[in-house]
């Protein structure tokens, strides 16, 4: 067959209607992943701030040991803006979100949940004792990290000041049912 060059009766591309056909399917398709795609987010941004709290309840537990003074971990709530907690030494009232810590207070680490996160911390008490001698917290109970999709993980602290981690039902991967 002989190859033929194009002539002007067969031009090269995509035409106005063809090209706004392809623009017209590619909103309906992100219309319909737009939801799931959410919901994907806020999982991922559930399980990330779930490790993190896992990590630094067990940060101010050997921080604790360490530094042969007590440590708390305080979950403080900054109204509209979000939560924030903090790992520090010294009395819980002496620190904010905002502020740090003022006195004989020391900050150790901030971890803010900003109201745009879509996340939900609740927390066992608004601050948790971890004794130096004995590494044991006071008192014991379990945060829950939700989303609004529903998804939760729970970090349980023991009084001997040991993490776990589950998630309600099994919402969240990598996590085990409680």
């Amino acid at each position: 067959m002989p190859f033929h060059a194009l002539s002007p009766s067969h031009p090269r591309g995509f035409t106005l209607v063809e090209a706004l056909m392809v623009l017209a399917l590619l909103a309906v398709l992100a219309l319909l992943a737009g939801p799931p795609l959410q919901s994907l987010v806020d999982r991922w941004r559930l399980d990330a701030a779930a490790t993190a709290l896992a990590h630094d309840l067990q940060f101010a537990r050997s921080e604790a040991v360490v530094r042969n003074e007590p440590v708390r971990l305080s979950v403080l709530s900054d109204g509209a803006l979000g939560t924030c907690y903090l790992v520090h030494t010294g009395p819980a009232s002496a620190c904010s979100c905002s502020a740090r810590c003022t006195g004989e207070a020391s900050w150790l680490r901030q971890v803010d949940l900003p109201a745009s996160r879509r996340l939900t911390l609740q927390a066992p008490a608004t601050s948790l004792h971890f004794d130096p001698q004995l590494g044991t917290c006071t008192p014991a109970g379990t945060f829950q990290l939700s989303s609004p999709s529903g998804a939760a993980v729970n970090q349980i602290v023991s009084v001997m000041g040991r993490v776990r981690s589950c998630s309600p039902g099994g919402t969240v991967a990598g996590h085990a049912a409680c």
